[in-house]
């Protein structure tokens, strides 16, 4: 195989580690420095020296990460590539391809070859949100805990914490900090037990089922181990303990393991990832070479030396600097403004006449924000200025009401036993199963110790069922029996059209809504679902139901695509710090910039480790800036309707050199002044 890669391509760092094919390889990836093309060209390089294509695996966070170097490498390649992975000629034979995947999907594929081991079905089914509430409502009636005492939604936040830190539920207990917590321990376990018995597992089982089939059973670790020979792992400063661990288990034969990332830019440890992982690597693999990549082509100078004194005061860290390719730029600027209105008012009207006097676009600005409840001043001002914007988020298309209850059916036709997709469609078009029936077949079936499944074919020896019910749940078994072969033996699509007919689901959904507009929406929502199936048996070689709710499961947790698409229109940007990682903007805007917004108060009141990841947050922040970097604060903000007094962020002094000035203690009466040149007066951008 011919590959063209050009090392003169890459700078001396970033070829250092390209060049390196053998043994562990951290690569120090600073922001902005180019580390997607140092994978890229890495994993050419090492087919060029030898390494079959199929014995590389890639390993991101997101399918937008995974997408874009499947496509980089492609092009490196000099090859056309399919969704599926698989990269093909032009003629469309086969070739052998790295794998280049997300850690979920990867886990997925692992668990569909084994995880009938840790005795679940290999046709388990993948429970979203929407499944793992209705099951954590289950479990807390279960143990007669009302929502007033804990929420469905808390008992799913302090499982998705335990199974993040590969927390079992019998160990729980001991994790517990408090009464709720210990409540929520209980319902952990009942959880648990009542997602293996219905087949399935959530999002965070994954990774906790796959680090568990590697723990217990050697042959799985060794076969899925020996598919490869070069891993390679971006975003290493995201990993939780079981990606830890799971990564450790397939590179520890060969040793051939390269991991990407920053941890001056480890922002989630709210959602498990531990920079530790990142921080010790020399330490779990003591041969490791270490290479630095600090030549950012992202920001100017001056926006970089905020930064590097900034990340300078976190104490765990690696040591590194930004280095602009471009020097200069104008300096950063600090603004200060009575309360939270102003500062939206303020901060628009500026953007306002930047964008009048055609110094900027509106998609070159972002504003950025800590918490969820502060875009809505800007908002109002933005709307108030008839400019556009996008503000970053909202509902999934998978999250949809109709969308769910067609992969409800689909689920079923995979996996019949799966309970909470059948109760969700066990009256959905109403077919006189009522609620009280429902609970009638549920008892039913847990009286025989069998699936809510079992209960519909039987559904003539059920007491007290009425004779809807009992014709509605015999009809449904059929209907789900029938539409099973076709799905087998036919076109996917062709079927689901079908049994959306049949069923007298669109009928329902157009006697649902009475405006002609909803209807239609919703209908055309209901089409779309239709019309991913048929995308996908047309681009995958070996199209499955199950391969296609897969792909759901996993793309569901991510808003990658809207995101994508609100970016792409010409609109100011509203969006979190967090949901900022990985973009640039010519010019950013960080508002609210106190102390108790950021750093945020939950972090005042935690350990030392919390400020400093605060303060990756605010350096994530202010490295997104290309050429223009605004940092605002209010001197009061409102608290309930009323004005309290606001302290200006420590991080404010710390990036201008004056820490020393920052003000102890808690807020207090009279205004606050912040870093001395806070009043740099706004860039104009050259016409």
């Amino acid at each position: 195989m011919a590959i063209a890669v050009s090392l003169a391509d890459l700078n001396p760092p970033q070829r250092e580690a390209v060049q390196c094919v053998r043994g562990p390889l951290l690569v120090l990836a600073g922001a902005g420095t180019g580390k997607t093309r140092v994978v890229t060209y890495r994993i050419a390089n090492l087919i060029r020296h030898g390494t079959a294509p199929d014995r590389i695996l890639a390993v991101t966070f997101t399918n937008k990460a995974a997408n874009e170097m499947q496509a980089r490498v492609s092009e490196l390649l000099g090859k056309s590539t399919r969704s599926s992975g698989k990269y093909q000629r032009r003629s469309g034979k086969n070739d052998p391809a790295p794998e280049v995947s997300t850690f979920h999907s990867l886990c997925v594929r692992v668990l569909r070859r084994h995880i009938d081991k840790l005795g679940y079905p290999k046709n388990f089914a993948i429970y979203d949100r929407g499944d793992q509430e209705g099951l954590a409502r289950q479990a807390l009636r279960e143990i007669k805990v009302s929502d007033a005492l804990l929420r469905p939604g808390d008992l799913l936040a302090f499982i998705s914490r335990c199974k993040s830190a590969s927390i079992r539920p019998a160990d729980s207990v001991a994790v517990a900090r408090d009464d709720k917590e210990h409540l929520a321990a209980s319902g952990y376990r009942r959880y648990q037990t009542a997602l293996k018995q219905a087949g399935a597992v959530d999002f965070d089982d994954l990774l906790l089922c796959t680090e568990d089939l590697f723990r217990q059973y050697a042959d799985a670790r060794r076969e899925e181990a020996g598919r490869f020979d070069q891993i390679l792992i971006d975003e290493y400063q995201d990993t939780n303990s079981s990606q830890y661990r799971i990564v450790r288990a397939l590179a520890d034969g060969h040793r051939n393991l390269c991991v990407v990332g920053d941890d001056d830019q480890s922002i989630y440890g709210w959602r498990g990832a531990e920079v530790k992982h990142i921080l010790r690597f020399q330490t779990d693999w003591p041969e490791a070479k270490v290479v630095r990549l600090e030549d950012n082509y992202r920001s100017t100078q001056a926006i970089l030396d905020w930064a590097n004194r900034l990340i300078v005061f976190n104490k765990t860290r690696h040591p590194k600097s930004l280095r602009a390719a471009r020097p200069g730029g104008p300096p950063p600027r600090i603004q200060q403004y009575k309360d939270e209105g102003e500062e939206a008012e303020r901060i628009v009207g500026e953007i306002g006449r930047r964008i009048e006097a055609n110094k900027c676009d509106p998609g070159d600005i972002a504003i950025l924000f800590r918490t969820n409840e502060q875009p809505r001043a800007f908002e109002t001002e933005l709307r108030r200025a008839h400019l556009p914007y996008v503000l970053i988020g909202g509902m999934s298309f998978f999250d949809r009401r109709e969308i769910r209850d067609v992969i409800a059916y689909l689920r079923t036709m995979t996996h019949p036993d799966d309970d909470a997709a059948l109760r969700r469609i066990i009256n959905t078009p109403p077919r006189g199963v009522s609620p009280s029936a429902v609970k009638s077949l549920g008892d039913f079936a847990r009286h025989q110790g069998q699936p809510f499944w079992y209960a519909l074919g039987h559904a003539a020896e059920v007491p007290g069922l009425s004779a809807a019910a009992r014709h509605g749940a015999l009809a449904l078994e059929q209907l789900i029996s029938q539409y099973r072969k076709h799905f087998e033996h036919r076109s996917m699509h062709e079927s689901l059209r079908k049994l959306l007919h049949e069923t007298g689901f669109l009928a329902d959904v157009e006697k649902r809504y009475d405006q002609p507009a909803e209807r239609q929406n919703r209908l055309a929502t209901v089409e779309e679902i239709v019309n991913a199936l048929a995308q996908y048996e047309s681009r995958t070689q070996e199209p499955t139901l199950l391969g296609f709710l897969d792909e759901i499961a996993l793309s569901n947790r991510e808003l990658e695509k809207d995101k994508e698409k609100k970016l792409k229109r010409n609109s100011v940007v509203l969006m979190t710090l967090h949901s900022a990682k990985g973009l640039e903007f010519p010019c950013v805007y960080m508002v609210g910039m106190e102390e108790g917004i950021l750093p945020h108060y939950r972090s005042l009141e935690g350990a030392g480790d919390s400020i400093e990841e605060e303060r990756r947050l605010c350096y994530v922040g202010v490295t997104r800036a290309q050429e223009e970097l605004t940092m605002s604060l209010a001197l009061t903000r409102r608290k309930w309707g009323k004005p309290r007094d606001s302290k200006p962020s420590r991080f404010l002094f710390e990036l201008t050199g004056q820490a020393e000035r920052f003000p102890a203690g808690p807020a207090h009466r009279g205004p606050h002044r912040p870093p001395a040149n806070s009043a740099l007066p706004p860039r104009r951008r050259n016409s």
